[in-house]
Formats: structure tokens, C-alpha cells, sequence
């Protein structure tokens, strides 16, 4: 309770202060909104694919280039689709919100972007992306794609956890699409 000037009790309200992180029209199709973003704020430098889901180069497959992939659960981008392009990832698969890509997308994306040099697969470890990228990488094997994986397992916080399949992949993965993404594009082989 406060006194206006000319003493009139009023009843104050105080607004709590919120910050604001993103806008999402709506929870169910915020990955496919994010994707038809990033279109069309880039579509000189990527395409995307909605089914499944998963961004690529727009000059992919790269003649004579092992083709560099990865991906993760949605919701830290532009952590993996933000680092498709030249020197990086040739395409990442978006999971839904914290879930990791499925067989399919991994397989499709590698379908894509296989230029006959093979493909190399970042993968995080999560149980779920390990399993679905081991996956995928069978799949595209079975179709005559080489596909080779690096376990990215950088996190000194969980080594010996009970409670997870042990260190995830955090900071180096980002460092490790970078390095083996220019290597691949500087024409290194997959091996």
C-alpha cells in the first residue's frame, strides 16, 4: 500500500523481471521452425531435408572429400546445424529438444553428403547418440557407404559416474568438427 500525491491510498504490485531466452511459436514444431530459419538466412551455404530431418551443404556431396558429420539432441544451437559449411561439418542431424538424432536421420545424412570417400561421424557421449549413430553407421555400411565414428568423451566432471556411460562429449566436440572438417576439406583421407 502507497499514498498517491494528492493522498489517496494505492495499492502497489510488484513485477517480478524475466529474461527472456528465445521465442518458440510452438513447442511441437520449434526443430522444423529452426531449420526454415537457418534456410532462409543461409541458403547459399545449406539445404535442408525435413524427413528426416537434417541440414547439409549446399555443394554436397564434395568431389573426392570424406564427408564430415554430426549431431545432437536440440535446444544448444547453433550446436551442430550452425557449423555446417566450408571447413566444417558437410551435415548435421537435429534431434528433437535434447534427444538425440535417430538411425535414420544419421543414415540419411550420410546418404547425402558421400562423395565415395566415406563418411566420419563426431559423435557425443550420450547413450542415446552412440547407440543411434552405431546404428546409422550400420545401416549406411550395409549400402556400401565407409563410415568410421570418433567418440568425442572430453568432460572431467562424470569420469567414474554411476549415474552416467561415463565422460559426455562437451567443449571438444566443437573443437574436433573443426579440426577433422578442415582436414577433411584440405583432402586428408578418412583413415
Amino acid at each position: 500500500m502507497g499514498l498517491h500525491p494528492d493522498g489517496q491510498a494505492v495499492h502497489c504490485v510488484r513485477v517480478k523481471e524475466v529474461a527472456l531466452k528465445k521465442l518458440i511459436n510452438n513447442p511441437e514444431q520449434v526443430v522444423v521452425e529452426e531449420l526454415q530459419g537457418m534456410a532462409l538466412a543461409h541458403p547459399d551455404l545449406i539445404r535442408i531435408n525435413y524427413d528426416p530431418n537434417f541440414v547439409y551443404r549446399a555443394d554436397a556431396p564434395v568431389a573426392n572429400k570424406v564427408a564430415v558429420i554430426s549431431g545432437g539432441g536440440s535446444g544448444h544451437e547453433p550446436m551442430h546445424g550452425g557449423f555446417v559449411g566450408y571447413g566444417m561439418l558437410d551435415a548435421a542431424a537435429p534431434g528433437a529438444v535434447f534427444t538425440s538424432p535417430t538411425p535414420d536421420q544419421m543414415y540419411a545424412a550420410a546418404k547425402q553428403v558421400d562423395s565415395g570417400k566415406g563418411v566420419l561421424f563426431i559423435v557425443k557421449n550420450y547413450t542415446g547418440d552412440v547407440m543411434n549413430f552405431d546404428i546409422a553407421a550400420e545401416m549406411a555400411r550395409d549400402d556400401g557407404v565407409t563410415v568410421e565414428s570418433v567418440l568425442v568423451d572430453d568432460d572431467v566432471a562424470v569420469q567414474d559416474s554411476t549415474w552416467t556411460a561415463g565422460r559426455r562429449g562437451v567443449g571438444t566436440t566443437v573443437l574436433m568438427e573443426k579440426i577433422v572438417g578442415g582436414a577433411a576439406e584440405a583432402g586428408y583421407d578418412l583413415a
